[in-house]
């Protein structure tokens, strides 16, 4: 058994594998709540633990450290790197590309063999564009759904509705009459933009042979203007299993 962690700024998504199977998991708030979580399982005879982390060196090393007392762990960590498996990393500066970006493209090219375009739809929306011989050529990054909302919010004194309007808004891409429904079907509908032009820059780069893979909590608002999309919400856990290997 595997024990493997997505270690974002706010939470930590965490699953325990069996093989190439899932066998539980779930997500905590604190190094704490991980514990007392992963203990509940202990039963299940872990063995190994790999993780991404896009937290500072002193939070991962502490989480690091706090595995290795609480299971006896052997703890291995992504990290940033030129080429890991075929795919080379595009930016100028391999080590300013976001690891949970770099693993997500390693779990995209690893599921595509060939060329294909990563979207994740979290906090920040990012596009990645790795090509059929492994090139890694850059991508996008934007506010995701959840950050335009709550800017428009913080910044604009007269919009103010709460989450029952936000979510019965979206039922409809109707334009607005009412401010929840214009700003939640604006944002929305930009959302969709960046897809679309995320795929005709896919298309110029390599006409109809690429994959598409959608990831991240909202990756469901946009499933219907990428019908032919592969949805994926675990793709960092399948590039983590790349960048570290476990025997």
């Amino acid at each position: 058994m595997i024990l493997e962690l997505d270690c974002g700024n706010s939470f930590i998504k965490w699953r325990v594998l069996n093989g190439n199977v899932s066998v539980c998991g779930g997500v905590a708030d604190s190094n704490a709540a991980l514990v007392s979580a992963v203990s509940a399982h202990a039963g299940l005879g872990i063995r190994g633990c790999r993780l991404v982390s896009v937290r500072s060196d002193e939070e991962t090393a502490d989480l690091i450290s706090i595995l290795e007392t609480s299971f006896g762990l052997e703890v291995l960590s992504a990290q940033p790197a030129r080429a890991v498996a075929g795919v080379r990393n595009g930016y100028d500066d391999f080590k300013r590309l976001g690891l949970d970006r770099w693993v997500a493209l390693l779990g995209g090219f690893e599921l595509a063999k060939g060329a294909c375009l990563i979207l994740d739809f979290g906090t920040a929306v990012t596009s990645d564009f790795v090509a059929a011989d492994g090139a890694h050529l850059g991508g996008f990054i934007c506010p995701g759904f959840p950050l335009m909302r709550s800017q428009l919010r913080t910044h604009t004194r007269r919009i103010r509705y709460d989450n029952v309007l936000a979510e019965q808004a979206l039922h409809s891409c109707t334009p607005g009459r009412s401010t929840a429904e214009a700003v939640e079907r604006g944002c929305l509908l930009m959302l969709r933009g960046f897809v679309i032009t995320q795929l005709q820059l896919a298309h110029e780069y390599w006409g109809d042979d690429f994959v598409v893979f959608l990831t991240g909590g909202d990756a469901g608002l946009v499933a219907d203007v990428v019908p032919d999309a592969k949805l994926v919400q675990d793709l960092v856990f399948v590039g983590l299993a790349v960048a570290c290997p476990m025997a």
